[in-house]
C-alpha cells in the first residue's frame, strides 16, 4: 500500500531532520522524505500543524501473558501501545512462564503477529526461571530475535552470577537490563524512605537500595566489557553515578519513566495505591536530577514500566497492595508537559529520548525515517487537549493515578510497518 504524509514537520533525530516535508511510503518501507512530492497513493494523509516522526519504541513493558491474561494480554497491551503512539515494546519476562527459552521468545513473537498492530519485542531472562542461580541460553534466545535480556522485578543476588552473565550477554551482543535493587535493604518498604514515609507511619525504601546496585552492576559491565542499561532510575545518585561512569567510557546507558518525572513521595500523602511503584515515588529533588540527567543526556530513554494490575488487587491497604501503574497511553502526554513544557527537552530531543535512542541501543531497525526502513511512522499532533480516562482505555487494566487529568499532545496517525493502525485517534 502507498501512502503519502503531506506538509508536516518531519523529525528524524538519526538523521538529524527537523523540517517541513512529505513522506512517501510504499510497501511497508520508507520510499522518500522532500518538500514536495507528487505521487498517487491509496491514502493521503494531510500532516499540517502536526509532528511527523518514527514510532515510539518503549523498552520498558509488563505484558503480563502468558500466564495472568486476565489482566493484560499481548493484544490489549498493543492496542494500548499504539494508540499512545508507539509502535513497538519490550515485552519483560516476569511471566509465567518466564522468557527464558527460545520457545517462550517465539511464542511472544507469533502472537504479537496474530494481533498485527505493535511490534513485540521479547526480553529474555537473565538466569533460568528468573530464578538467579544458573545463566539462561543467550545464544538461543538471540537465534529467537530477543535482543536484551533481564530478571526486571529482581536484581541478581550473587555479583559473580551477574559477572559471568555479562560476559555471555558480551560475547553475543546482548544488552543486560539492569532492575537496580538490594532486597535486603528494600525488603518490606512499600514506598521512598524519608520525612514523608516517616509523617504517614508506611515503610520506607532507602535511596541506596537502588544506588549500590547501580553502582555494582556498571562495575561488573566494565569488567565484563558488556552493554548495560540501567531500568527505571529514580535517585539523583544513581544518576550521578551513571554520568560518571559514561564520562570513563563505560557502556552504559539509562532510562526514567514518566510517572518518576510527574510525581514526588509527596503525592503518596492520598494513600492511592496506584502510587505505589517499584522503585517508589523519589523526593522533589530527585525529579530536577532526572530532568537534568535526561537534558545533559546522562540518562537516555524514557520508558513506561507499563505494569498492569487487577482493580481487586489495588484495591487493598497499602502495604498490602502490588507496585506497579500502567503507563503506554499517558507517557506521550506527560513527557511533552513535565520536559517541553518546562523549557527541558524540545521535540527533536524527546523523539530521540522515547524513539532513536531506544533503536540504537537495542540494535534494533526501527526508530529512523530513513529511506528503506520500515515504515513505522507516528503522526502527533502536539495541541491536542484531551483528558485521560484509565477505565475507557485500552488496557485491560486502570491502575493509573493520572485518570480524569488533563493532557497535551495525542498521536493522530499511527503506521506500523506500512499498514495505518491509528486513523484520526482511532485504533482502525
Amino acid at each position: 500500500m502507498k501512502i503519502l504524509i503531506k506538509g508536516g514537520r518531519v523529525i528524524d533525530p538519526g538523521q538529524g531532520m527537523d523540517t517541513k516535508a512529505d513522506v512517501l511510503i510504499d510497501n511497508g518501507k520508507i520510499v522518500e522524505i522532500k518538500g514536495k512530492i507528487s505521487a498517487k497513493a491509496q491514502e493521503t494523509i494531510n500532516a499540517s500543524g502536526k509532528i511527523v516522526a518514527p514510532g515510539l519504541i518503549d523498552m520498558h513493558t509488563h505484558l503480563r501473558e502468558p500466564g495472568r491474561e486476565e489482566v493484560e494480554t499481548i493484544k490489549t497491551a498493543a492496542r494500548a501501545a499504539v494508540k499512545g503512539a508507539f509502535t513497538t515494546i519490550s515485552a519483560m519476562p516476569n511471566t509465567d512462564p518466564p522468557c527464558d527459552s527460545r520457545a517462550n521468545a517465539l511464542f511472544l513473537t507469533e502472537q504479537a503477529k496474530k494481533c498485527a498492530l505493535a511490534n513485540v519485542l521479547p526480553v529474555g531472562t537473565i538466569t533460568k526461571g528468573r530464578k538467579g542461580k544458573e545463566i539462561a541460553e543467550f545464544f538461543e534466545l538471540k537465534d529467537a530475535g530477543v535482543l536484551s535480556v533481564s530478571d526486571d522485578g529482581d536484581s541478581i543476588k550473587e555479583a559473580e552470577i551477574t559477572r559471568r552473565a555479562m560476559e555471555y550477554a558480551s560475547m553475543v551482543d546482548m544488552l543486560v537490563i539492569s532492575h537496580a535493587e538490594d532486597a535486603s535493604l528494600s525488603a518490606g518498604g512499600v514506598m521512598n524512605e524519608g520525612f514523608t514515609s516517616s509523617v504517614l507511619g508506611l515503610a520506607g525504601i532507602p535511596s541506596e537500595a537502588e544506588n549500590i546496585v547501580i553502582e555494582r552492576d556498571i562495575r561488573l559491565a566494565k569488567l565484563a566489557d558488556a552493554r548495560i542499561h540501567i531500568a527505571h532510575i529514580s535517585t539523583a545518585e544513581g544518576v550521578e553515578i551513571v554520568r560518571d561512569a559514561k564520562k570513563k567510557g563505560i557502556k552504559v546507558t539509562a532510562e526514567v519513566t514518566p510517572h518518576h518525572l510527574t510525581l514526588s513521595d509527596r503525592d503518596v500523602k492520598t494513600f492511592d495505591t496506584n502510587l505505589k511503584v517499584n522503585p517508589p515515588l523519589r523526593t522533589p529533588e530527585d525529579i530536577k536530577a532526572l530532568k537534568v540527567g535526561l537534558k545533559d543526556g546522562t540518562i537516555d530513554v524514557i520508558a513506561t514500566d507499563h505494569a498492569p494490575h487487577l482493580e481487586n488487587e489495588k484495591e487493598k491497604e497499602f502495604d498490602y497492595a502490588p507496585f506497579g501503574m500502567i503507563g503506554l497511553e499517558t507517557a506521550l502526554s506527560l513527557s511533552v508537559m513535565g520536559l517541553i513544557s518546562e523549557g527541558y527537552l524540545d521535540w527533536p530531543e524527546l523523539i530521540q529520548k522515547m524513539s532513536s535512542n531506544p533503536a540504537r541501543i537495542l540494535k534494533y531497525d526501527r526508530g529512523t525515517l530513513k529511506p528503506g526502513s520500515p515504515a513505522d511512522v507516528v503522526i502527533i499532533d502536539p495541541e491536542k487537549k484531551w483528558t485521560y480516562s484509565a477505565k475507557l482505555g485500552q488496557s485491560k487494566a486502570s491502575n493509573s493515578p493520572f485518570s480524569g487529568r488533563e493532557m497535551i499532545a495525542a498521536a493522530n496517525y499511527v503506521i506500523v510497518g506500512g499498514k495505518v493502525v491509528v486513523k484520526n485517534g482511532q485504533i482502525t
